[in-house]
């Protein structure tokens, strides 16, 4: 059975550039086809046959356009039906067509340039690895200005500290509102110990977008402003810059870290350290000494290794350890918090090229909340374009409307409250305090603010976005010519695939009376040919081949297997052979060199050896049975019933074909 999105990519790509026919042609692009009414212009045909023909010729191949031309009548015939039989106006259709719609006008609803630049910013930063730390300064993404003001003056009170000259990771241990800068105690576990703000080495997509661009853009050794994110604002120190690591798998030598202030663990640790430094030198196998000597039992199955990651899968003294390591080399012991490696590079995968990587920086961008700064500058774009106006005191009024219910999800619009005055309006669309307001009330439940004016601010933002974009959406069609015809192909492609389901695929699984009877009209052209159930004795001496052949005849008479006779004849030291199988005519030429009968034939010589022949079971020709061919024959049942399906559409609907036009196509 055909899946729906094989069928559908078959159809988008048969008939992938249809353009529809306008009500009347003029006439420099006369009409070629009329097809119940509906006028298919010259050029119209042409634009979908050279799509769908990529090996162009400077003259067009009559046969070629004929058989086309078939298909292009066949396709819209069908399409005709769907519409007559109402499938177009099914639910589970509308729904279907509405999906595909939401993917197709994506491209459509951004700014493809400030797209562009963010696909090709992403690919520069993915050629670098940056290592910084930070200190965080909490504040919420949606916080009153006045949160806001008090912990931006916070973090630049920070600032001011490391930049008077106190060091980074002692300020960070101190202020940093970032859990993971100070040391953590684990109930059961040994305490960790805190990463003083530093955070490793990142690189694209690593961390949020914001505190991304500043460590990209910072130098080395500097100390940005405060960065605001959705967590709050960051103070970023860059202390490195490296061209990407890529992807790496390693394999790993673990000596636990000695427990603080123990002198004799210690000392061990070094004497082991030093144990393995020597056998590396002698050339010991790596995976001998992780079995040896490793502490973490886990890897030591494996010889040491490790999973594939990148630079910000480990903590930086590891990572910083691989950048200097040629394949199947062996680092120098490396102290991290969790103890002492030795590190082994196993395999490396460079960053691939932009061609190569485009496809899935593009998704991971649309996943991302960069992908806003692409949607913010069409909005922005669209109010130049329609001439957006707002009035601020409209909006005032609504805003004094808006108490501290809305926080919670529970403002309702005042009963007595009049909003019909105009707040926004572009491209002749109007839209009142009212429209504003019941947008409000929609979207409070999902409120995290603690102040109202920010809280109405935001919702008045997004409700403009909203309209805007919602506006833009529902005149695509009458915008863009070639989003039109896109969305038309997906139209009547699935309107096609649902059709020719019922018709034609579904029809032929579930017809079995139909199927069976198709099955005896057509079973006589697909013959299984003669053969036979055969057993070959082979023989070296002819003398042995013929005392063989007697007891091979009384064995058989008994009703003695043949593998057990081939037993006996062995133990009577005629080192006899067997090949068994079955054999048709025409794959055998010493099997077709005789006649075919049940039974044990003469000996014959053949291929240096003396042979016995026999016959357990001969097959006469006939027809193969249906479960032989079921795959085949559903096949040909489906093509047979789009054949009679397309005779009667041809009859049931009106066509006509301009021969001058058709020729005129030709020359």
């Amino acid at each position: 059975m055909k899946t729906k999105f094989f069928v559908l990519t078959l159809i988008m790509f048969v008939f992938g550039a249809i353009l529809f026919a306008q009500e009347t042609a003029n006439i420099n692009d006369p009409v070629l086809l009329t097809i119940e009414g509906e006028k298919v212009t010259k050029s119209e045909f042409l634009a979908v046959y050279n799509k769908n023909n990529p090996n162009k010729k400077s003259k067009i191949n009559e046969e070629d356009l004929k058989e086309y031309l078939e298909l292009y009548i066949n396709f819209r015939l069908k399409v005709k039906e769907a519409e007559n039989l109402k499938l177009d106006t099914a639910q589970s259709f509308v729904n279907e067509l509405a999906g595909y719609r939401k993917q197709l006008v994506q491209p459509y609803l951004i700014d493809r340039e400030v797209d562009e630049k963010l696909l090709e910013e992403a690919f520069e930063r993915s050629q670098y690895d940056i290592r910084a730390s930070h200190i965080l300064v909490k504040v919420d993404a949606e916080a009153s200005p006045k949160d806001t003001l008090l912990a931006w003056n916070k973090a630049i009170k920070i600032r001011n500290r490391i930049v008077a000259g106190e060091d980074f990771g002692k300020v960070a241990f101190e202020t940093s509102e970032d859990p993971s800068a100070r040391d953590r105690v684990q109930q059961g576990r040994p305490p960790v110990k805190g990463n003083r703000g530093d955070l490793g080495y990142f690189s694209v997509f690593d961390m949020i977008y914001p505190f991304e661009t500043a460590a990209f853009n910072a130098k080395i050794g500097e100390v940005t402003m405060p960065v605001r994110s959705s967590f709050g604002y960051h103070i970023i120190k860059v202390s490195d810059r490296k061209p990407s690591l890529g992807k790496v798998q390693v394999a790993h030598l673990l000596i636990n870290k000695h427990t603080e202030g123990n002198k004799d663990d210690s000392l061990k640790n070094i004497k082991k350290i030093e144990e393995i430094k020597s056998k590396i030198k002698e050339a010991v196998s790596f995976e001998e000494l992780v079995k040896d000597y490793s502490d973490d039992k886990g890897s030591a199955a494996k010889g040491g290794m490790l999973p594939w990651f990148g630079p910000n899968r480990m903590v930086p003294e590891f990572v910083e350890a691989i950048y200097g390591l040629e394949k199947n080399q062996i680092s120098e012991p490396v102290l991290t918090m969790y103890g002492w490696h030795f590190i082994k590079l196993l395999d490396k995968r460079e960053v691939a090229s932009f061609d190569e990587s485009k496809g899935e920086l593009k998704v991971r961008i649309s996943r991302d909340n960069r992908s806003h700064k692409s949607k913010e500058a069409f909005v922005e774009r669209l109010k130049k374009e329609y001439k957006f106006k707002e009035d601020t005191r409209a909006y005032n009024d609504v805003l004094k409307l808006v108490d501290t219910s809305a926080l919670s999800g529970n403002w309702e619009i005042p009963a007595k409250a009049k909003l019909d005055k105009q707040i926004v309006s572009f491209a002749n669309n109007i839209f009142t305090q009212n429209d504003f307001a019941k947008y409000i009330v929609e979207n409070q439940n999902d409120a995290n603010y603690d102040d109202v004016g920010t809280f109405v601010k935001a919702r008045y933002n997004k409700w403009v976005e909203a309209i805007i974009i919602e506006y833009e959406d529902s005149i695509l069609e009458d915008k863009h010519k070639d989003f039109k015809d896109l969305y038309r192909e997906y139209r009547d492609g699935i309107l096609l695939f649902e059709l020719t389901d019922q018709k034609v695929w579904s029809k032929a699984v579930k017809d079995t009376a139909g199927l069976f009877e198709f099955y005896e009209d057509m079973k006589h052209l697909h013959m299984n040919p003669q053969k036979v159930e055969a057993y070959i004795y082979k023989f070296k001496d002819e003398k042995l081949a013929k005392k063989s052949l007697k007891l091979i005849n009384k064995s058989l008479a008994k009703s003695v297997s043949t593998t057990e006779i081939l037993s006996l004849l062995n133990k009577k030291n005629s080192i006899a052979e067997l090949e068994s199988g079955v054999f048709a005519k025409g794959e055998s030429k010493f099997m077709d060199s005789f006649e075919w009968r049940e039974g044990v034939s003469d000996i014959a010589f053949d291929a240096g050896s003396y042979k016995i022949v026999y016959i357990k079971k001969y097959y006469e020709t006939a027809p193969k049975s249906f479960d032989e061919i079921k795959g085949l024959v559903i096949s040909e049942y489906q093509n047979y019933l789009e054949k009679e399906w397309i005779k009667d559409l041809r009859s049931k609907y009106k066509y006509t074909l301009d021969k001058a036009v058709y020729n005129s196509i030709l020359n």
